[in-house]
């Protein structure tokens, strides 16, 4: 049964990674549309509260130092840190939070704020669910996004799943005023990202370059390959395998904070990328991209309400992208005439509907 509340003051609980956090949103407007008069607040991690902070549903994003709290047990200024956190989540007396991350970490402060009303995923891991009042059994629902959106009726609000992402107007206007998009002058640019935490979910360097050769063939005139700045190899192995013309072709990789990153790709005339971030920054801004899967279920992870973006590898059996065995052998099944097509896709798609 839904709880029949009237929230003034409502907690998001999902502080990581980054792509989910992009993924979360739509809970975030779910809430206001149901909830217009409540102050809804986000604990997120520092490092990522770009992909939300200008968000017009957002009170607050409340910083967590995921990096330093970490050491609390062994530095008592970080134990005091870390107290004083948990401490003013308390004293804002929240009427409802919701973890929607599912692991200790988030159960524990979602716990901490003792909340009247607290919501979670039954399936919840590390021990989380302790810290709610009420959990809700997601198992029958595959796509992530709509688990977390399951949370939502359980206090009693509607489901509307607005995955629009908002750049910082500071972080567009870095963007606009840069070199770079003063040398681009307007002209239509590919974002990709070739990078991926698993390296059983990176397609190969070699196929990336040619994807790069075949865009600047008519699709268009610069192509801008990003990543973090622990991503820069992949990035340069990348430019440096590009056979076409490197003057049109940009290694961003670890320049640029995650708020302009998002004002790239919403610039961007199409996001190649792999399962990771900014595919996920791509559905929330624009929704021009395509997204590469081997090993990882589109139907779990893809991007959500955007079937027709991905290109797919049809699998034998079941596998793991933590399987570390698997290398990059079932990306290597995905051609670069396959992602070419898709890409045609989206153009067409996006030139119909101007």
């Amino acid at each position: 049964m839904p709880v029949s509340i009237t929230p003034q003051r409502i907690l998001l609980v999902r502080p990581s990674a980054l792509g989910d956090v992009c993924r979360t949103v739509p809970v975030l407007s779910s809430l206001k549309q149901t909830f217009p008069d409540a102050l809804i607040d986000w604990v997120v991690n520092d490092a990522f509260m770009d992909a939300i902070r200008a968000h017009p549903d957002l009170n607050k994003a409340i910083a967590f130092h995921r990096q330093r709290l970490a050491r609390w047990w062994c530095h008592p200024g970080v134990a005091l840190e870390l107290r004083h956190f948990l401490r003013g989540l308390k004293r804002t007396r929240y009427d409802l939070v919701l973890d929607c991350q599912g692991l200790g970490r988030s159960g524990f402060i979602t716990w901490m704020t003792r909340a009247p009303y607290r919501i979670g995923d039954a399936d919840a891991r590390e021990g989380a669910g302790f810290g709610y009042t009420k959990k809700v059994d997601t198992s029958a629902i595959p796509h992530d996004v709509d688990r977390m959106l399951a949370l939502l009726p359980a206090c009693g609000a509607e489901i509307h799943p607005d995955m629009q992402l908002h750049v910082p107007d500071d972080a567009r206007t870095t963007w606009k005023e840069g070199s770079l998009c003063k040398d681009l002058s307007g002209a239509p640019f590919a974002v990709l990202a070739p990078a991926s935490r698993w390296h059983t979910k990176a397609w190969p360097t070699s196929r990336w370059a040619q994807l790069v050769d075949q865009l600047l063939k008519g699709r268009c005139e610069h192509v801008l390959i990003v990543g973090s700045a622990d991503e820069r190899d992949e990035a340069a192995a990348v430019r440096n395998a590009v056979t076409s013309d490197l003057g049109r072709v940009h290694d961003v990789s670890g320049s640029s904070s995650i708020g302009v990153l998002m004002a790239m790709i919403e610039e961007a005339t199409i996001t190649v990328s792999n399962d990771s971030a900014p595919l996920h920054m791509a559905v929330g801004l624009g929704g021009r991209c395509v997204g590469l899967y081997g090993p990882t279920e589109p139907s779990k992870v893809g991007p959500y309400g955007l079937d027709d973006r991905v290109v797919q590898v049809e699998l034998d059996a079941p596998v793991h992208y933590r399987d570390r065995s698997l290398g990059d052998s079932i990306m290597r099944r995905i051609t670069v005439d396959q992602v070419l097509e898709r890409v045609d896709h989206v153009l067409a798609e996006t030139a119909k509907a101007r």
